[in-house]
């Protein structure tokens, strides 16, 4: 959703909530960001008490909103439990309720799916976990469509997340629908967390680490994104990384959770969008400066990674639209 003004997120907490996943609510939506040409997020933390024991026991909150906050929230971020298959406090579900009765986008990490089950708004929708609690959403909430293999689902109105690092990719999508491909990869630079981990990647590596570490892919990654617009190819990748071209796969795999084909063509897809953008509407030229080589392959990817055709998406997010 393109935004004309500071859109408000309100993230509710509760006891035994997890802390990284609320560091990364206030780090992505909470801190100002003044470099970016954008009205940036409102953000609150809120809970139903004003003082909350988070994660165990190990520190407090105190001092923060009270569960108001969600009815003047946009977004929402519903709170995950050290146990998910406790019933949340029926004042939480009830201001879930009403976010999504006025049509507020709501958003769960990891345990949070529970969160959002017990509500009743996932009902019929697709939705994802922490692959570890799948099996117990699944028997405990049989009418949601789970994908316990993903990292998220975005339904539109509502976004799923899978595990704690799951989390930012999360985030990041949602700063890249509201904001754009551009404005995304500013804050993930910001980060120093690379945006190349789309939703329907797998949760986890199903192969054992070795017990050395394969070399990194960062400076792979840092030369192929400088030069999209050339013919790479993954026989030349592997030739540049001094490697064949199935230990290549293998890393990629390992690494980034993707092949070097599928991370190659993400790259080319986020470089099309960011080029669109920026006004460019030639889509040989965008096309061709972004590696895709044609407009028909660049229509045929663009509305297999997003749903939308170019002109569909130049209206939704460039600065006219």
């Amino acid at each position: 959703m393109a935004q004309e003004s500071s859109h408000r997120v309100a993230m509710i907490v509760s006891a035994g909530s997890n802390p990284f996943e609320m560091g990364v609510a206030t780090e992505l939506f909470g801190l100002r960001r003044p470099e970016l040409p954008v009205p940036w997020y409102e953000f609150e933390l809120c809970a139903e008490t004003p003082t909350v024991r988070m994660h165990q026991g190990l520190f407090q909150l105190s001092g923060i909103a009270g569960l108001d906050a969600v009815d003047r929230a946009g977004t929402v971020i519903v709170p995950n439990r050290p146990d998910p298959e406790t019933e949340p406090d029926p004042a939480v579900l009830d201001a879930i309720r009403r976010a999504d009765a006025r049509g507020a986008r709501l958003v769960s990490f990891c345990t949070g799916t529970f969160t959002l089950a017990a509500a009743g708004v996932l009902d019929g929708r697709r939705a994802t976990t922490h692959w570890r609690w799948a099996d117990a959403f699944t028997a405990r909430h049989p009418q949601v469509h789970l994908d316990p293999d993903v990292l998220f689902v975005d339904e539109g109105r509502v976004i799923t997340a899978a595990g704690s690092a799951a989390a930012l990719d999360t985030g990041l999508h949602i700063i890249r629908t509201d904001h754009g491909a551009e404005i995304a990869a500013a804050v993930s630079r910001r980060l120093v967390f690379a945006v190349h981990r789309d939703g329907g990647q797998r949760q986890f590596v199903e192969h054992p680490l070795p017990d050395v570490p394969d070399t990194s892919l960062g400076p792979l990654l840092d030369w192929a994104e400088e030069h999209l617009g050339t013919d790479l190819t993954v026989t030349g990748l592997a030739a540049r990384a001094a490697v064949s071209p199935a230990t290549l796969h293998r890393r990629f795999r390992a690494q980034l959770g993707t092949t070097p084909l599928g991370w190659l063509t993400e790259r080319r897809i986020t470089l099309a969008c960011r080029l669109m953008e920026r006004g460019e509407e030639r889509l040989d030229v965008v096309a061709r400066t972004s590696g895709l080589g044609t407009a028909t392959n660049l229509r045929t990817q663009l509305r297999r990674r997003t749903g939308l055709s170019p002109s569909e998406y130049r209206r939704r997010f460039t600065p006219a639209g």
